[in-house]
Formats: C-alpha cells, structure tokens, sequence
C-alpha cells in the first residue's frame, strides 16, 4: 500500500525521490519503495528523513511505533556483570594489551587498576610506542562533581584522596609521546575503558560505590549504536577537561 503521508510531505518540500535519498545516504529505488509500496526504512534512516522532511516519524511510519522485536539483546552486547568486582582485572589487562589503535579511559581515580597489576604504566607506555592514542580522563579532586560524589556514596574525601592518588600514578606517563592524561570535573554518569573498538561500562548508582555496581562489555556494530553513544560521551568529556601538569 502506497505511502500517501509520505508522498505529501515530499511534495510539499520539494523532495524528489534522488534528493531524499541524497539527504538520508540510501539508494534513490529505496525512496521509491518507501512511497509506492509502503516499505518501512530502517529506524535511524527514518529518523533522519522525518527530520528533514519536518515530520512526526510515527506519522510517517507507524509501524515504528511497535517494540523492536528483531532481538531481545543487542548484537553489540558481549558480557553482563552483576559487579565490578566480578570482572577479573586480568580482563582489563588482556583488553589493554591487545590495543591496536587507541586506549580511552573516563574515570574518577580507578586506582584499583594500578594496586592489582603494578605494571599498568609500563603496558600503557608500550602500546604507546606500538602506535596507540591513549587518553586518560581522571576526576578533579577539587571539582564539586567529584565531592558531590564522595558524599553519595558516604565515602567522604575517600573519593578525593582516590583522584589525586590516581594523578601521582600517571605522573611517570606524562612525558610519554602519544598519551595525554587530563582531568574533568563532569558528573561521572560512567566509567568508560575503551580500546579499539571493545568498550567496558561500569554503571553508576546513585548511593553504591563502583565496585558494586554493573559493568558490561560493548563491542563495536556498525554505526550509531550503544558503543557509539559512550564513544561520543568520552570525547564530549575530554574536550571540557584540562592537562595534568607535571608534578615540581
């Protein structure tokens, strides 16, 4: 059945089916078919052409407006943990020596890392010297955000003290071409520890230290999904934050 909504709203703005089809990065027959046959694009391409056409996408498309029944679990999903503390450091460790291309790290302080594997610099140092990007995005101890937490968590200056610990950590690695450790005052909805195109999310909840809440384990599936949502949160968070200097 033809999609009369759609053909009206095209007409309306001048959309021919090449341009639509420009504009939304699909073959122009594709266009045709979502306007002679009723086809339904794929969610995000339906999106974008509602937008661009200043119409409801469920208007447009009203079969998009029923659950997504295709998967019960996302493709990009690779483990569930209840708690970070279940995860293995090892896991860490392993993801980190594999790094090809980049290292992103978006944390408060995450001083566990370096107590259970004293040689973190050392591998970080390495991946470096092999090609890698690594960024390290620690919290500010003197940042509200981070006191803020500290008290959510009844950890007091705990988590202060944590911050500027993880600082004198990575001091040794600020002289080290091809990594740069920053510090941001952001509401830390995540700790993100990304490598290459796998990515570990540990959760925060409001009230429960890191260690108890989840983690899960992303790799990477084509463009804009869950991995992509945190990738673009870590880059939003390094450009607001600020070089650590080296210590006198």
């Amino acid at each position: 059945m033809p999609n009369e909504r759609l053909r009206a709203a095209m007409a309306a703005g001048g959309w021919t089916y090449d341009s639509l089809a420009a504009t939304t990065e699909v073959d122009p027959k594709s266009v045709e078919r979502w306007v002679n046959l009723g086809r339904v694009p794929r969610r995000r391409t339906a999106h974008r052409a509602a937008e661009v056409l200043g119409e409801d996408v469920h208007a447009l498309w009203p079969a998009l407006r029923q659950a997504k029944a295709a998967r019960a679990v996302s493709p990009e999903l690779v483990g569930l943990y209840a708690h970070r503390a279940d995860l293995p450091v090892s896991v860490y460790i392993d993801l980190f020596a594999a790094a090809r291309e980049r290292i992103d790290v978006l944390v408060y302080a995450a001083v566990y890392l370096h107590e259970a594997y004293p040689r973190l610099n050392d591998l970080w140092r390495e991946r470096a010297e092999a090609g890698c990007t690594i960024r390290i995005a620690l919290g500010d101890a003197d940042s509200t955000n981070v006191q803020q937490r500290g008290r959510e968590e009844r950890f007091g200056h705990g988590i202060e003290s944590r911050c500027r610990l993880a600082q004198m950590h990575c001091q040794p690695l600020l002289k080290v071409p091809g990594v740069e450790v920053r510090t941001h005052g952001t509401t830390l909805y995540n700790s993100l520890y990304r490598v290459d195109d796998q990515l570990l999310v540990n959760a925060h909840v409001f009230g429960v230290n890191a260690y108890s809440a989840p983690v899960w384990h992303l790799r990477r599936n084509g463009h804009g999904g869950m991995f992509d949502t945190y990738a673009d949160s870590f880059n939003a968070v390094w450009d607001t934050a600020r070089p650590v200097e080296e210590a006198q």
